[in-house]
């Protein structure tokens, strides 16, 4: 059923409700007695606004922004922007009461914004950014195109899900002519929807978008192995697995974070009896305590056998999901091992060998998780530490990825100093600078009690016009 439990209910729900609550019914300003973050949330800010700029004169309507030449950069499909850094900016914009940037970004949409593109686009990316970007802006503002946008594009990916012969959905579609490709694909890429086309069939009456989105979870989650554990590789029609591996990191991320999202979101019971089942399964099976921190390796979905102490940061949103679905103790703990390296590294890199504590891979396109984690923790537990480790989070950014016209991801967080790439991918309008704005201010535009953000935290529940 649709229109169930908000995240405030969940609070009651989980272990820790009460250090929550205490803080959530006071508000935040209740919790910073010990520290003025008003300075830091000013900080947040200004600097997003510096970055707006910059966007807005040399790059308004492209996907990307080029921050150290003043570039334009394509995303979906090359030669065709649509605009995505500044539909992911809209929510961020309006939480940050920066209204007359929000006004010009939504009159841009309107008049410019069109999906009827002969070009595959990838349904999973689309989904997440578009779909949810124009949701959350909709929800936000109120205006009806934004609506209107988000149902069409939604529209032009169902043929993802209804020309396969499972209900896995294809990873691209043809935006014009409902063409399906790619068949192989991940648990990701098939389980990521229930958030932002459940809330479309809230808004319109729809059932399609949510039933759809859910019988994709539903075939993964029966197709688990004997240990409770899921490969990440599938194939779209046969539904067969491609792979024997099992990762919270991706590509099977997000598929866990919206069973939880499905339930938190509209009270669907039965998504929440998936994610305990999947949840279970891992913590039996994956985790992995070394030297006092917990860490969740790649394992055999049908063994257990470990198969890599490689950590993505990515996997790092792991720990908020842990703590909002009741596992605070054990969310604290992987939140604790992702903090070494952050202290070891100062910007975490893109995957570590935790065995080592070495880089396996040295980049980092501005990654969000651990202030994503940070935020979630901080929600669930009150506790200062998680805001004053989002502060070192930023602190870093601001000295590593700053460059001429906005932030530059990494490509080796371990030169000195780290080197940066002319790159700033679209999400980081829609996440890190959201959660650091809504760890440090207070803003009265969101609600602490009852709120729901996205995998790319899109504001979707929450928003106090």
């Amino acid at each position: 059923m649709l229109g169930g439990v908000s995240r405030r209910t969940v609070l009651r729900l989980m272990g820790g409700a009460a250090a929550a609550g205490g803080l959530l019914a006071a508000g935040p300003a209740a919790a910073s007695a010990g520290r003025n973050w008003k300075p830091a949330a000013d900080s947040v800010r200004r600097e997003y606004l510096w970055a707006w700029q910059h966007y807005v004169d040399r790059a308004l309507g492209a996907d990307h922004i080029k921050p150290i030449s003043g570039g334009r950069e394509d995303f979906f499909v090359q030669g065709r922007s649509i605009g995505l850094s500044l539909v992911e900016a809209v929510d961020t914009l309006w939480l940050m009461e920066a209204d007359d940037e929000v006004a010009l970004a939504v009159r841009w949409i309107e008049d410019n914004l069109s999906f009827d593109i002969d070009a595959p686009f990838q349904v999973f990316e689309t989904n997440i950014r578009m779909v949810g970007g124009l949701a959350a802006a909709y929800h936000c503002t109120g205006a009806p195109r934004l609506l209107e946008l988000a149902v069409d594009v939604a529209d032009r990916l169902l043929p993802a899900f209804t020309e396969s012969p499972t209900g896995l959905p294809y990873r691209y579609v043809n935006l014009a002519t409902g063409e399906v490709s790619r068949p192989e694909t991940n648990i990701v890429e098939v389980g990521t929807y229930i958030a932002e086309f459940g809330v479309l069939s809230e808004w319109t009456g729809d059932r399609r978008y949510y039933d759809l989105a859910k019988q994709a979870m539903r075939v993964v989650h029966d197709k688990r192995t004997e240990l409770g554990l899921l490969p990440h590789d599938i194939h779209a029609e046969t539904g067969e697995w491609r792979n024997r591996q099992a990762t919270v990191g991706p590509p099977g991320d997000s598929y866990y974070e919206y069973l939880w999202d499905g339930y938190a979101l509209f009270g669907d019971e039965e998504l929440r009896r998936w994610y305990d089942t999947l949840t279970d399964a891992i913590l039996a099976h994956q985790a992995e305590r070394r030297d006092g921190l917990l860490w969740f390796p790649q394992v055999d979905a049908f063994t257990g056998e470990v198969l890599s102490r490689e950590q993505s940061v990515l996997a790092g949103f792991y720990a908020g999901l842990l703590a909002e679905s009741g596992r605070i103790d054990e969310g604290r703990a992987y939140h604790d091992a992702f903090n070494t390296a952050q202290e070891k590294f100062g910007v975490i890199p893109n995957s570590l060998d935790y065995a080592t504590m070495s880089a396996a891979d040295p980049g980092n396109a501005l990654r969000p998780e651990f202030a994503d984690a940070a935020l979630m923790l901080w929600l669930a537990t009150g506790d200062e530490i998680f805001r004053e480790r989002a502060k070192t989070h930023y602190d870093n950014m601001l000295r590593t990825s700053k460059t001429n016209y906005g932030f530059a991801g990494l490509t080796d967080v371990t030169a000195k100093p780290p080197s940066q790439e002319d790159s700033c991918p679209g999400y980081w309008w829609s996440e890190q600078m959201k959660y650091y704005w809504l760890l440090f201010s207070g803003t009265p535009r969101f609600d602490y009690r009852d709120n729901y953000l996205s995998t790319e935290a899109n504001l979707l529940r929450g928003a106090r016009r």
